[in-house]
């Protein structure tokens, strides 16, 4: 049986959205699947038909037949749908996952290995915590950019750069400071989050990650570290597999965000 297990998987996909991850992931996975596109409305907000799929109309929507099933399954939300594909489509097998127990202490309370553990946090981290300032620093500039009347800009530029100065630039340098520091420490010389290999985290993390530095959210000078992972997540076969996809459906280069 092929790496799908026998399943039609189709990836609802919404153009600038945050669904490359799973792109990226089902090519580390060597899955086959199909691509259903949607456009984004006039003022940016999904497509409602998205909607029809699931309740909440975001992206990413993944679509999955198992054989012999008459109705698909839908997963939504990247993190739930990058661990069940993990759990099926063989993850661990390829290195997606680290290790998780220390040998010897198998089960025990604590004998996690520093790389599991690392996977475990980034893979929730990712969305928790530091989409969120990603997230406003884009709103932000996109209202302070937005095309007002002349009298109203200083009025935008004042509030944005309030927001800036006073929560999200520390809050920003808080969040690609700890990152940086993560790298320096981690198992194998920092070449990933977790260790020397790529995992599933890494993938999760790409998309805030990149986005900042390739915006500039943050200033890489300030993050050497962040950059060279950067560049190492940017340089990977399937990441560049994924990428060209959506260049080829979008019809132009492909920015995260």
């Amino acid at each position: 049986m092929n790496a799908n297990r026998g399943a039609k998987i189709v990836l609802n996909w919404l153009e600038r959205s945050r669904a490359q991850r799973i792109m990226w992931l089902m090519e580390e996975l060597n899955l086959t699947y199909t691509i259903k596109p949607f456009k984004r409305q006039p003022n940016g907000t999904a497509a409602p038909e998205l909607k029809q799929i699931h309740p909440l109309g975001k992206s990413p929507i993944i679509s999955i037949l198992p054989p012999g099933e008459p109705e698909p399954m839908i997963l939504a939300e990247s993190g739930p749908i990058i661990e069940y594909f993990l759990d099926h489509f063989g993850g661990g097998e390829r290195g997606l996952i680290p290790g998780r127990y220390v040998a010897g202490k198998e089960g025990m309370l604590g004998g996690e290995t520093q790389s599991w553990m690392r996977y475990r946090y980034f893979m929730h981290y990712a969305e928790g915590s530091l989409m969120s300032p990603v997230q406003v620093w884009l709103i932000m500039n996109a209202v302070k950019n937005a095309p007002v009347p002349f009298f109203v800009k200083p009025i935008t530029g004042l509030i944005t750069g309030k927001v800036s100065k006073e929560f999200l630039d520390q809050e920003l340098r808080t969040h690609f400071t700890f990152l940086e520091n993560q790298l320096e420490t981690a198992p194998g010389d920092g070449l990933f989050l977790c260790g020397e290999d790529l995992t599933a985290a890494d993938i999760q993390m790409s998309i805030p990650v990149i986005a900042a530095l390739n915006l500039g959210i943050v200033d890489g000078k300030e993050y050497p570290r962040l950059v060279g992972y950067k560049g190492r997540l940017e340089a990977t076969g399937a990441y560049r597999r994924a990428a060209e996809k959506i260049e080829a459906l979008e019809g132009k280069p492909f920015v995260p965000i």
